[in-house]
This record gives structure tokens, C-alpha cells and sequence, in this order.
């Protein structure tokens, strides 16, 4: 059965017998001297930024400058 279709009372019940899980297990691992260390969480990894390339630059920079020109021609 999908969590999708389960009653909220379901999702409860479930979410208190994971909670019992967790702490039972944990409880286990202190009885028999477990050493495994459980990550704390998922790492969450952030994709890779964007770079420029020198040519995007440059035709950034010739773009501006022309604005600048044309900003600067209609103010004499």
C-alpha cells in the first residue's frame, strides 16, 4: 500500500510505531556496546554555479560600455 492512500490516523500510528523503532533500536545499541555512528542527516548537495566564459564577459563589458556611450551622447 502507497503512504499516498493512507488515512491521516494511519500516517499517525505509523509515524509513533517509527518512533518506537528509533528508540528501541537505540536502546539496543546502548545494551550491546554498538559503536555505529549514524549520520545526522543527508547531506544536501547544491548544484554547481554557473561560470561565464571570458567571451560571455566580454560581450557583457562591450554591451555596457555602449549603453555608457549612448547615455553619455545624449546628455551633450
Amino acid at each position: 500500500m502507497s503512504i499516498n492512500h493512507l488515512t491521516p490516523v494511519q500516517l499517525r500510528h505509523a509515524a509513533q510505531l517509527k518512533e518506537q523503532i528509533a528508540k528501541l533500536q537505540g536502546e539496543l545499541d546502548k545494551l550491546s556496546g554498538s559503536t555505529i555512528v549514524k549520520p545526522a542527516a543527508e547531506k544536501i548537495v547544491k548544484p554547481a554555479k554557473k561560470k561565464i566564459s571570458a567571451a560571455g564577459i566580454a560581450r557583457i563589458r562591450a554591451a555596457q560600455k555602449a549603453r555608457w556611450a549612448k547615455i553619455k551622447a545624449a546628455k551633450k
